[in-house]
């Protein structure tokens, strides 16, 4: 079986912001016990900022993006080093991989990532994947190992994704200010309502949240993949998720209609630059239709997007019901709205979001 196993800043740091040392010894000898059983397991572990920060004698995460950047080209040298030591306590070698959402979406670097991690397999080698906050902007903001936990996860064609966090799994309130919060156990279909009961990031040494975690639970969804948000501190929680325990954590079952690889990416990787409003005819066109999104059919532009930029598109009602990469930028968009095909100049692209770029996002 191929296993994602994911885990957050805030599950392997202290109070003081370091790296705590016996969280590190738990996890590495969880997944060098899941290697023995025989499964694949490829590690998305945060955390190189928050081991650069003591090294830097930094007391809380900067703000600055370029000082984050360098905070993170300290640490993650640290944290590759310590999981050295703790994975080498059971015969394993661990292995860095630094990717970014972006290398999901150009089909040569995205082959190659997924050659890369079967190499490190085949060897094996427990492949460490982080972010590369060295150089990520966005990512770095806001958080995004979730995410790519979950396009890591599409991408090896993994039977689970796991991510671990700071709390026992998915509550149906903030147990942190809600008594009566209790845990969900299964999840069939992550929703709107679901993802406002998430709220947003969860500790001040990480970025992300249960919000993320839902978000890259529904991704693995889309994927076909299984997902599991458990404890981190839970004792052998990996062994328990794997074994079915239905104590541990809140399941994220799969759905059986998937995206494929590209369009996945459209949907989930890739920040939107702009949206752009359409008539109803237009939505049906293409929610029913499978059809190219037209001049004629818009109606406003938002942004200031460029051609090949993600855009959103919205119904009369303001609801995203679809997004795609723009085949024209926003100032051209803008010039052709409401116009016929027949109505267009020369060298005007006739599809403002062609079908190929183009998918209809899960409700």
């Amino acid at each position: 079986m191929n296993v994602v196993v994911k885990i957050g800043t805030s599950s392997l740091t202290a109070e003081s912001g370091e790296l705590d040392a016996d969280a590190m010894v738990k996890l590495c000898a969880e997944v060098a016990a899941t290697c023995a059983d025989g499964h694949r397991v490829i590690l998305v572990s945060s955390g190189a900022i928050a081991a650069g920060l003591p090294a830097l004698g930094l007391a809380q995460r900067p703000r600055d993006v370029g000082v984050l950047q360098a905070v993170a080209a300290v640490g993650q040298p640290r944290l590759m080093e310590q999981f050295g030591r703790c994975f080498g306590a059971h015969g394993l070698v661990p292995g860095q991989v630094l990717l970014t959402a972006q290398d999901f979406g150009q089909r040569t670097q995205y082959l190659h990532a997924r050659e890369t991690l079967d190499r490190l397999l085949d060897l094996g080698v427990v492949p460490v994947v982080n972010e590369n906050d060295t150089v990520a902007d966005d990512e770095i903001r806001y958080g995004d190992n979730d995410r790519l936990a979950a396009l890591v996860a599409h991408l090896m064609g993994a039977d689970l994704l796991v991510m671990l966090t700071d709390t026992p799994g998915v509550f149906t309130a903030d147990p942190r200010i809600d008594a009566g919060a209790s845990l969900i156990e299964e999840i069939v279909e992550v929703d709107a309502a679901l993802e406002a009961v998430a709220g947003g990031a969860g500790t001040a040494r990480g970025s992300g949240g249960m919000a993320s975690k839902l978000a890259a639970a529904k991704i693995a969804a889309w994927s076909g993949i299984r997902a599991v948000i458990a404890g981190a501190r839970e004792p052998d929680v990996l062994g328990r998720v794997l074994a079915g325990d239905a104590t541990v954590g809140t399941v994220v079952q799969p759905r059986t209609e998937r995206l494929p690889s590209r369009k996945l990416w459209i949907a989930f990787a890739r920040a939107a630059a702009g949206r752009i409003t359409v008539d109803a005819g237009a939505r049906r066109a293409l929610v029913d239709g499978n059809r190219s999104l037209l001049p004629a059919g818009v109606t406003g532009v938002d942004g200031d997007f460029d051609a090949g930029d993600a855009v959103e598109i919205q119904d009369p009602d303001g609801s995203v019901f679809a997004k795609g990469i723009a085949g024209a930028g926003a100032a051209v968009v803008r010039e052709i709205v409401g116009r016929r095909t027949d109505d267009l100049p020369d060298g005007v692209p006739h599809e403002i979001v062609h079908r190929d770029d183009l998918v209809i996002l899960p409700a």
